[in-house]
């Protein structure tokens, strides 16, 4: 049986209060496994808003209700109000997800502040910020953190390379398009240099993507990914957002699970997925930086195949 990941990205001090318990009761009820990735320190998600003149901020503002669905409150953090911080209002929603059986990893320290940042500010910021985010989660799970995956799919180099020195064991950082037979796990590298972590990155299109374009919509959008889904049948990630699949969208969801297990996919965490991978076979992936439709930003994602040296790939 092909396994689909479902992997929960938590921006907000909301998702993560309202959004994750949802969540979790969800796939207790069906039985189904799941990784849920933590914003670790401030919510500044009304920040958001100096990427009005990006390609497709708007666009996406437009078509996905944003203030319906974070909450005006949620949306003026960082702004006119400041910025809760999230690891200390809501650790007990983050280990309530633990104690339910669920992986947890870190999704970012600020979500705005690495989105905005990473591409743009000194490797020392973003070792710090990784460095915080890292320290947080031991304090509220005590113990590290094994896996991570950045807000909005968004890396550089150096954070890559941050993630070999904090000890994580896999990421997921980056898109692949759904429709690869090539989108699985690999080994990244940058302009031919080995980077130290496993990534596994997210193959299907995120609802908010696909919600407001040719006539999809909340009640249909279930439906139009399950087509995708059907075949051909291989392994998959899919990104959800506690912020909607937690909350307007928690039916979707569910129908999503439903249909999902009777296409015959094991639904799991990215950590069980990954156990049941045999490393020494997966190949190395040169990385490309790039755009996606329905998406604003400059997304990490696997490129083409790299001919390594044998003795490289035996080390892993």
């Amino acid at each position: 049986m092909p396994f689909l990941c479902l992997k929960v990205d938590v921006d907000t001090l909301r998702g993560t209060r309202e959004g994750v318990p949802r969540l979790v009761e969800l796939f207790t009820r069906h039985g189904v496994g799941a990784t849920f990735l933590f914003s670790m320190g401030p919510d500044n998600t009304g920040r958001a808003i100096k990427r009005i003149f990006r390609p497709g901020f708007l666009a996406k503002v437009r078509r996905t209700s944003v203030r319906s669905n974070y909450g005006l409150k949620t949306l003026l953090y960082g702004t006119l109000i400041p910025g809760p911080d999230i690891g200390k209002r809501a650790a007990d929603q983050m280990r309530a997800a633990h104690d339910a059986g669920f992986e947890c990893g870190i999704h970012c320290w600020d979500h705005v502040g690495w989105q905005d940042g990473v591409m743009k500010k000194s490797p020392d910021w973003v070792r710090a910020q990784m460095k915080k985010a890292h320290e947080r989660f031991a304090s509220i799970f005590g113990s590290s953190a094994t896996t991570c995956g950045a807000a909005g799919w968004q890396m550089s180099v150096e954070a890559l390379r941050e993630q070999g020195r904090l000890g994580y064991t896999y990421a997921s950082d980056g898109r692949a398009d759904a429709k690869s037979t090539e989108a699985g796990p690999f080994w990244p590298m940058a302009r031919g240099e080995t980077l130290p972590v496993l990534q596994v990155p997210s193959t299907l299109p995120t609802l908010d993507e696909m919600i407001g374009l040719d006539g999809c919509t909340p009640d249909n959008v279930a439906e139009r990914l399950l087509q995708l889904t059907v075949v051909p049948q291989r392994d998959h990630v899919f990104t959800l957002h506690a912020e909607l699949e937690g909350m307007a969208l928690l039916p979707a969801m569910e129908r999503l699970i439903i249909g999902w297990k009777d296409q015959g996919y094991t639904l799991s965490s990215t950590a069980d997925y990954v156990a049941s991978l045999d490393k020494s076979q997966l190949p190395f992936r040169e990385l490309q930086w790039g755009e996606l439709e329905g998406r604003s930003g400059t997304m990490v994602k696997p490129g083409a195949p790299y001919l390594h040296n044998l003795s490289a790939t035996l080390r892993r």
